[in-house]
């Protein structure tokens, strides 16, 4: 595993921001972190990046424990923080070559930094200073010193917060071709953007993870039998009529003709709403089945306690 935790516990006075935390991720996996405000992903990063210092638990970077070699592992890994701290006043190319030399001691450090500008879309900016560089530049900057080491794990917090759609369409792409050669936990807000590129989706909500899968099983598995149909009749019908349905929790009338059904079966409920609409001698225009989406599950899971 390139990424392994167990347990993972950090607070801040009597608050408790993450909460016996675990989760592993494999080599080459795009991880999306996913949690609301506050709900510790921040915190659970910097913690894993060795920012801030664990109360309990384990974590293990490729192989090697945090807490044996601290140094070590900050050599393997890329970390760009939230609202990516950068300084305005320096030339693109030269902070590449100040972050540069934290790893690598030689004289000539040219090679990886030409390297890296050219692999984030930067040679026509290195000469720039980063306080001219639009925010979607900005952002590649970020990710160029995270990339600087050469990591072979990147923990990326809200790479895209900020951006207009070209830019997080950018950004995305790079990502995406950064992480055929590592392992990438991205924390975003953009549930398009986790199931365009990540493997994988962690929800975290109160400290606590409460969800760990890929983006359909998540909104599959959230759904525990509910069932949302759209029916849609070519005359009025009587809500009350819907009501009486065995399986039908709960009825939303859009109008005199059309109707969201929600259920709870472990059958298709639109065989049930057919025979309704047969015995009752209805005629259906419509009768959809309502998947449920990244988003729908989402909400449902970080519901506050």
């Amino acid at each position: 595993m390139s990424l392994k935790i167990d347990s993972l516990t950090k607070t801040f006075g009597k608050q408790v921001a993450v909460d016996k935390v675990s989760f592993e991720i494999k080599n080459g996996e795009i991880a999306g972190f996913l949690g609301p405000n506050g709900s510790g992903k921040s915190t659970t990063m910097k913690c894993i990046c060795g920012v801030l210092a664990r109360d309990e638990g384990f974590i293990e970077i490729c192989g090697i424990k945090l807490e044996e070699d601290i140094l070590a592992v900050k050599k393997i890994i890329g970390f760009l923080p939230e609202n990516n701290p950068l300084h305005p006043d320096l030339y693109v190319k030269e902070y590449l070559r100040y972050i540069d030399g934290f790893y690598n001691k030689s004289d000539n450090r040219t090679q990886r930094v030409n390297e890296v500008i050219g692999l984030t879309g930067l040679s026509r900016e290195k000469h720039k200073k980063i306080g001219q560089l639009s925010k979607g530049y900005r952002q590649r900057v970020g990710l160029a010193q995270a990339i600087i080491p050469n990591p072979r794990v990147l923990i990326l917090d809200e790479p895209t917060t900020g951006l207009d759609p070209n830019q997080i369409i950018e950004i995305r792409n790079l990502i995406s071709d950064l992480a055929k050669e590592k392992t990438v936990l991205l924390s975003t807000h953009i549930l398009q953007e986790v199931e365009a590129i990540c493997d994988r989706v962690i929800v975290i909500n109160e400290g606590k993870i409460v969800a760990d899968g890929t983006s359909s099983s998540i909104m599959k598995g959230n759904r525990e039998g509910k069932q949302t149909i759209y029916l849609e009749f070519s005359k009025k019908v009587d809500k009350k009529l819907l009501t009486r349905i065995k399986a039908v929790t709960q009825v939303e009338m859009i109008n005199e003709r059309e109707f969201l059904i929600e259920g709870q079966s472990e059958n298709d409920l639109r065989e049930e709403l057919f025979q309704f609409a047969a015995e009752n001698k209805l005629s259906l225009l419509t009768l959809q089945k309502k998947e449920e989406t990244l988003e729908e599950a989402f909400r449902e899971l970080t519901k506050k306690n």
